[in-house]
């Protein structure tokens, strides 16, 4: 399967790369064998040293009973022999046997204070971790007679206890250190063998993978080791290789078929874009002329008389606005009916554009009868030549309104308002004096032109 270059620029660019040995995961599998054998040692050491220890007293404390057994026949005999010679000797005897830390002997003599004698090895300091033994000495002089003549105290040797627990702990801490490392290598072996190699196989595979290989199956060769972990993630990947394959494949043709229409689409998107820059153009010139007949709306007016207001600002030219009203227009409607009052005011709106037809005179239908002439570089007196001439034009028309009072035929009434630099800033202004001559004009009887 060959990719192209789109797809070549989906596919990841870095390969994967197999860990460092430094960082692998059976380096750090031993290392945390390590240290729970190390854990581990430390607390079966502790526990077999002190049962070690426990163990040493016990033994200890036997060897101590049995030179008790031993000695206190003896030492009771030369007590009550006074046989100090014999007494000190069997002192001597038992304080050198190597588990007895000291001997301490009490001789109780009717009527005097006790005599205290101590025998120990030369080495030995009192300690109260050793074991000990307390007895009283008794001798029989004759049958069915017993004196207490004494009291024989043993301390063990706990330098003895101590260097026999070194010994022993010496050997535990061995035979731990020993198994922790022979586990150690045992876990990393069969880690090593088991997953670190097959999973630096799969590195190697994947890294190797391109759009064009993903047809190059993946497979572990292992004995014994089907459904495990390891079987599962090669099945994984190699499903996920078949799906991307599958994936590519699509995605190929997808861009062949979006190649085959590109063109198709950029003209459809031509052509509607031409579409809507007419549509729009068109909605623009509707929204800015009068549906009847044909002149400027309000909208067109009032968007255009800024613009010449602030333009006769700047320059000081003059500017002059005209408001006509068809005199009587409500009575010609009721005479004539609407639709011949629209025809009506279709053929004044055709007048008013004949009569103003210069470059930048605006004429506009601002209501129902009533139109706005916007007049740039006009002054007061050209304009009422203008309106004059409009007037003629009208009356030559002839246009019969029998419900009229000021004439035979329909007529206007025009106010005229100019452009005043020392009392006017806004446009309002301007009109609202235009709107006044208007009223004024049909305040003299119509049919006639006021300023």
């Amino acid at each position: 399967m060959s990719a192209t270059p789109e797809l070549e620029s989906i596919w990841p660019e870095a390969a994967a790369v197999v860990p460092p040995r430094a960082s692998s995961l059976g380096r750090r599998m031993v290392l945390a064998t390590l240290v729970f054998g190390l854990l581990f040692t430390l607390c079966a050491v502790a526990v077999r040293t002190w049962s070690a220890w426990q163990s040493n007293v016990e033994a200890m404390s036997g060897e101590l009973a049995l030179i008790d057994q031993v000695f206190q026949r003896t030492l009771s005999k030369a007590i009550w022999e006074m046989d100090r010679d014999a007494l000190r000797t069997q002192l001597d005897s038992a304080s050198q046997v190597a588990s007895v830390g000291a001997v301490t002997l009490r001789v109780l003599r009717e009527g005097r204070a006790p005599e205290v004698l101590v025998a120990k090895h030369l080495d030995v300091t009192g300690s109260n971790r050793a074991p000990s033994i307390h007895r009283q000495l008794t001798y029989e002089p004759y049958a069915g007679a017993s004196e207490v003549v004494g009291e024989l105290t043993l301390v063990g040797n706990e330098q003895l206890l101590w260097a026999r627990l070194r010994e022993e702990a010496a050997g535990i801490v061995l035979t731990q250190a020993i198994q922790t490392l022979l586990l150690a290598g045992l876990v990393m072996w069969m880690f090593n063998r088991s997953v670190t190699v097959h999973v630096r196989y799969i590195a190697r595979h994947l890294s190797g993978l391109t759009p064009s290989t993903l047809g190059r199956r993946l497979h572990l060769t292992r004995r014994g080791g089907t459904g495990d972990e390891l079987s599962l993630l090669e099945t994984g990947v190699n499903d996920l290789q078949s799906k991307l394959s599958s994936y590519l494949e699509r995605h190929q043709q997808h861009e062949r078929d979006l190649a085959s229409h590109r063109d198709r689409l950029a003209e459809l998107v031509d052509e509607q874009t031409a579409e809507l820059r007419a549509a729009n153009k068109r909605l623009e010139e509707v929204s800015r002329i009068d549906p009847l007949t044909g002149l400027a709306n309000r909208r067109h007016f009032d968007e255009l008389k800024e613009i010449e207001f602030r333009r006769a600002q700047r320059t000081s030219q003059p500017l002059t606005v005209l408001m006509c009203d068809v005199d009587h227009f409500k009575r010609y409607n009721d005479q004539y009916g609407h639709a011949q009052g629209d025809a009506c005011l279709v053929a004044v709106a055709q007048l008013l554009r004949d009569n103003f037809a210069r470059a930048g005179e605006l004429v506009a239908r601002v209501g129902g009868e009533e139109f706005a002439v916007l007049l740039p570089g006009v002054d007061l007196a050209q304009a009422r030549v203008a309106a004059e001439r409009l007037q003629r034009r009208m009356q030559a028309q002839a246009i019969p309104h029998e419900a009229s009072t000021s004439a035979p035929h329909v007529t206007l009434s025009i106010g005229l308002a100019p452009f005043d630099p020392a009392t006017m800033d806004r446009f309002d202004q301007l009109l609202r004096q235009a709107d006044q001559a208007l009223y004024r004009a049909k305040s003299q009887g119509r049919n006639c032109i006021a300023d």
